[in-house]
C-alpha cells in the first residue's frame, strides 16, 4: 500500500515537471514567433502556455507585447495592468508599467499614461525610457489639454452662432407675419374701400335713373298740356268757322 502511495507522488510529480516543460517550450514557441513577427500565434503560444501555468509572469508579460504589436491596445492595457498589480517582483512590476504606459499612450489616454510612467519610475528611477516616455506623455497631455479647452471654445462660440442665428431667424420670422398681417389689413381695408364706393356708384346710378324718371314725368305732362291747349284751339277755330258758315247761309236767305 505504502508502495503504491509513493508510485501515485511520483506520477504527480512527473506530471507537475512535463508541465512546466510544456509552459517553457509554448514560451519558446511564441518568442520565436515573436522575433518572426508573427504575432498572432505567438499571442496563441502565450495563452496555452497560462493554461499550463497560471503564475507565469513571462508568459504574462509576452502575451501584452503580443497583443501590444497587433494594436489591441485594450487588451494589453488590461494584461500589464493586472500584471503591474500582482507581480511582487519589482523589475517585472517596473516593465510592466513602462508598458502599460505604452498602451495607455498609443490610446491619447495621456493622463493614465503619465501615472504609469510616474510608478514605473519610483520602482526603477534609472529606467531613463520611461523618463523620456514621461516627459512626451506630459507634453501630449499638455496638448490635448489646450486642444480640449479650444474644443469647449469653439464648441461653445459655435452655440452663440446657432443661439444668434436662432434669434435672429425668430426676430425675422415675427417681422414677416406682422407684415402679413399688415398686408392683410390694408387688403380687407382696400376691399371695404372698394365695396363702398361701389355702393356710393350705384347709388348715384339710381339717383340718376330717378331723376331721369321724374324729368320724363315732367315733359310727359308738358307734352300733354301742349296737346290739350293745340285741341281747344282747333275746337275755338272749327266753331268760329261753323258760325260763319251758317251766318252766310241766312243772309242768302233773305235776298
Amino acid at each position: 500500500m505504502r508502495l503504491r502511495l509513493i508510485l501515485i507522488l511520483l506520477l504527480v510529480s512527473f506530471g507537475i515537471t512535463v508541465n512546466a516543460q510544456e509552459d517553457k517550450s509554448l514560451i519558446r514557441k511564441g518568442n520565436k514567433q515573436y522575433s518572426e513577427k508573427n504575432y498572432k500565434d505567438a499571442e496563441v503560444n502565450y495563452r496555452k502556455s497560462l493554461e499550463k501555468n497560471k503564475s507565469s509572469k513571462k508568459a504574462k508579460f509576452n502575451l501584452g507585447g503580443s497583443l501590444y504589436k497587433q494594436k489591441n491596445y485594450e487588451e494589453a492595457t488590461k494584461v500589464f495592468g493586472n500584471l503591474s498589480k500582482s507581480s511582487a517582483d519589482k523589475e517585472y512590476k517596473a516593465k510592466a508599467l513602462y508598458n502599460l504606459g505604452n498602451s495607455y499612450l498609443s490610446q491619447k489616454k495621456y493622463k493614465e499614461g503619465v501615472e504609469a510612467y510616474k510608478n514605473a519610475l519610483k520602482l526603477d528611477p534609472n529606467d531613463e525610457n520611461s523618463r523620456y516616455n514621461l516627459v512626451y506623455a506630459l507634453k501630449k497631455l499638455q496638448q490635448q489639454q489646450q486642444q480640449q479647452k479650444q474644443n469647449k471654445q469653439d464648441q461653445n462660440k459655435d452655440q452663440e452662432n446657432k443661439d444668434q442665428q436662432n434669434k435672429d431667424q425668430q426676430d425675422q420670422n415675427k417681422q414677416d407675419q406682422n407684415k402679413d398681417q399688415e398686408n392683410k389689413d390694408q387688403q380687407k381695408k382696400d376691399q371695404q374701400d372698394q365695396k363702398q364706393q361701389d355702393q356710393n356708384k350705384d347709388q348715384q346710378q339710381k339717383q340718376k335713373q330717378n331723376q331721369k324718371q321724374q324729368i320724363s314725368k315732367e315733359d310727359a305732362q308738358r307734352i300733354l298740356q301742349a296737346l290739350e291747349g293745340n285741341e281747344k284751339k282747333t275746337l275755338d277755330k272749327l266753331k268760329k268757322k261753323r258760325a260763319q258758315q251758317a251766318q252766310s247761309q241766312k243772309v242768302e236767305k233773305d235776298w
